[in-house]
């Protein structure tokens, strides 16, 4: 008799008074952007900064829809295209989930950029600020992950597997907790030593790449772990849309430090 731990029984649902609800999950994006202004605002007043105070504060609105509307969109395009091409109207119905880090990811980058090049700022020095605290947001999204109960792992006998509900009777990896575990506890630690602890933050773009390719190293291993969506499978040569995502992801970050290699060093 396989042995297995049993799921904790936390509600997705914090506080619910009549049709009004804040779910964890909810709550997690809302602190991620929180921590993410909190950080990139305190950065923005030192002495050499690439930004103003007030550039981090209007940021905010547009870190919020370039996370949530590239996250949706990005779902939307990479794990469901056929079924909400037939459900157009479906794709604003965000209560019912569906959300994507690589899409999230794209849509934070646009926004980087459009805002820094209005207001005049270093896209890649303002790219490294965000880049450095994002991990602190993945962590709390993948833990917010696991209270939903929701993109469980695979099947396992591991000591520590559990039974998801939702997930049949069978035990499986906790994959969110390795994710959480990996893209956010993992590279969370190493983003800061290297912001604090090294001159990789006078040579804007170093930070975002290291960013990327550490993120996408994580998600390709926590993969083998995570049970692939039912309705996509595996794909090529085996591969999970998520493996896939991250390999075009870490092809981004490489190319984000070529690039950043060939420019001259920020006045430390």
């Amino acid at each position: 008799m396989t042995l297995a731990i049993p799921f904790p029984a936390i509600d997705p649902t914090l506080i619910a008074i009549g049709p009004f609800a804040i779910r964890w999950y909810a709550l997690a994006y809302v602190a991620a952007i929180l921590a993410g202004w909190y950080f990139v605002s305190r950065r923005a007043r030192q002495p050499v900064a690439p930004l103003t105070p007030k550039d981090a504060d209007d940021f905010f609105v547009w870190a919020t829809l370039g996370v949530v509307l590239g996250g949706r969109l990005g779902y939307v395009v990479f794990y469901k295209a056929g079924y909400y091409l037939g459900h157009p109207l479906e794709i604003l119905a965000v209560w019912h989930g569906g959300m994507s880090f690589h899409g999230g990811l794209l849509g934070m980058i646009l926004a980087i950029v459009v805002f820094a090049r209005r207001r005049r700022i270093d896209v890649l020095a303002f790219a490294d600020l965000v880049a450095v605290i994002t991990p602190f947001g993945l962590l709390l999204g993948r833990i917010a992950n696991f209270i939903n109960g929701e993109l469980y792992g695979r099947v396992s006998d591991v000591p520590w597997a559990m039974v998801f509900p939702g997930g049949g009777p069978l035990p499986r990896h906790p994959s969110q907790l390795y994710e959480a575990a990996l893209e956010g506890a993992v590279l969370f630690a190493v983003m800061l030593v290297l912001f604090y602890r090294t001159r990789l933050r006078e040579r804007p773009g170093h930070l975002t790449a290291v960013f990327v390719g550490g993120y996408s190293l994580a998600r390709f291993a926590a993969e083998f772990f995570r049970e692939p969506d039912a309705h996509l499978g595996f794909l090529l040569a085996g591969a999970t849309m998520g493996q896939l995502l991250s390999l075009a992801a870490a092809l981004g970050g490489f190319l984000i430090w070529f690039y950043a290699r060939r420019r001259r060093p920020a006045a430390p």
